[in-house]
């Protein structure tokens, strides 16, 4: 005798289909593949990291498993009608160029703000929503650590396009800044495993060439993130300006960037004859820094890292008449005028540290990068 498939085969065959579609094969917020979740209020596909993020605004969106959830056929009817992409047609209508978009593999504060600010404050739906990071102007408190003792106080910040700077006042009714970030410098990431605060954010700029480190953070998430986007903003309208008819596709990526890698390595002197000391690495563009601590406000030294064209290679291990390390997987960074010595703890250390290296190394260098590299040579 034929038995009719039950209801719920049917559903699973439904999802099946509807996944399908042109794109409700990625998540609907950070664009991983294959999502596992939907909601069912707004009509979107999403991972199960962001379905997460959807129970934050649980007024506005009902997330359930795609696989474990029962699903009526209402409900599918209703996900049917929307889906990914006229879900992004309406709540990103008018998502600013420079405004960050995360993906999977951000930070759950980016992710979390991203999915409010669709959501929750359609701010994409309405230009004046935007005005905290576009208007070319910002100020306010946030918690800024000490540079001497790490403690966090608040300190009144102004960020302004017409100056062309970020700066920060010790007292709040200060006439004079305690420091002036010019913005053709200025770089913000946020940091929050190193730092120790989900809200955490490391904005670095260059002080007479050399890097300086500020850390800051905000209770509200939205205020950190508008801060961020805020930055991005003003770079971008300094970038469209010193670099006139460039396409978005090159001034994007110059806005704001994430650091290629960071960790602790091991290095010695120029003599390559002291110890080995313990570090914190941080590979920053063309700018291996190393730090005696993570949240240290300047580095302890800065190497340039060029490109194969110009002599510079990275090797496994370390010259044989050299001794002094305590980790035992070294590097050795070939530079025209010496070599930099480093050790790592285990061998996958020493292999991503070869693979961040590589990525820098096999990159032709850009005609502003010959001046950077010419300055660290002179400074030598």
């Amino acid at each position: 005798m034929f038995v009719m498939a039950s209801d719920q085969e049917k559903i699973r065959e439904r999802i099946k289909e509807l996944l399908k579609k042109p794109g409700n094969g990625n998540c609907a917020d950070c664009g991983v593949a294959d999502p596992e979740w939907a909601s069912y209020t707004l009509g979107v596909f999403v991972c199960h990291s962001c379905s997460g993020l959807h129970r934050n605004i649980a007024q506005i969106s009902k997330v359930k498993s795609l696989l474990l959830d029962p699903w009526s056929s209402s409900e599918l009817e209703f996900i049917d009608s929307v889906g990914n992409n006229d879900a992004k047609a309406k709540y990103e209508q008018i998502v600013p160029a420079f405004y960050y978009r995360p993906t999977s593999k951000d930070c759950m504060l980016l992710r979390d703000q991203w999915i409010r600010a669709k959501y929750e404050r359609k701010e994409f739906m309405c230009v004046e929503m935007q005005e905290p990071y576009s208007a070319g102007y910002r100020e306010g408190c946030l918690w800024k650590r000490g540079r001497d003792n790490g403690q966090y106080l608040s300190r009144k910040f102004i960020l302004t396009e017409r100056e062309g700077v970020l700066k920060y006042f010790n007292k709040h009714d200060a006439r004079e800044p305690k420091a002036i970030m010019k913005l053709n410098t200025v770089n913000a990431t946020f940091q929050p495993t190193k730092i120790g605060l989900p809200h955490g954010l490391q904005i670095t700029y260059l002080k007479d060439n050399s890097t300086r480190n500020v850390f800051v953070y905000h209770e509200d998430g939205k205020e950190m993130v508008d801060w961020f986007n805020a930055i991005r903003a003003a770079r971008y309208h300094y970038l469209q300006v010193a670099f006139p008819g460039s396409p978005n596709s090159e001034l994007l990526p110059k806005l704001t960037r994430n650091y290629i890698k960071e960790g602790y390595m091991e290095k010695t002197g120029p003599k390559h004859t002291e110890g080995f000391k313990k570090r914190w690495f941080t590979m920053d563009d063309r700018r291996l820094m190393y730090f005696k601590d993570p949240l240290d406000a300047y580095a302890r030294g800065e190497v340039f890292i060029g490109s194969k064209e110009n002599s510079y290679t990275v090797l496994p291990g370390l010259p044989s008449n050299v001794q002094g390390t305590h980790w035992p997987f070294g590097i050795t960074i070939v530079t025209p005028d010496r070599k930099f010595l480093f050790a790592c703890e285990t061998k996958e250390d020493q292999k991503n540290w070869m693979a961040a290296f590589q990525i820098v190394i096999n990159r032709p260098m850009l005609p502003q990068e010959y001046a950077l590299e010419a300055y660290f040579k002179h400074k030598r």
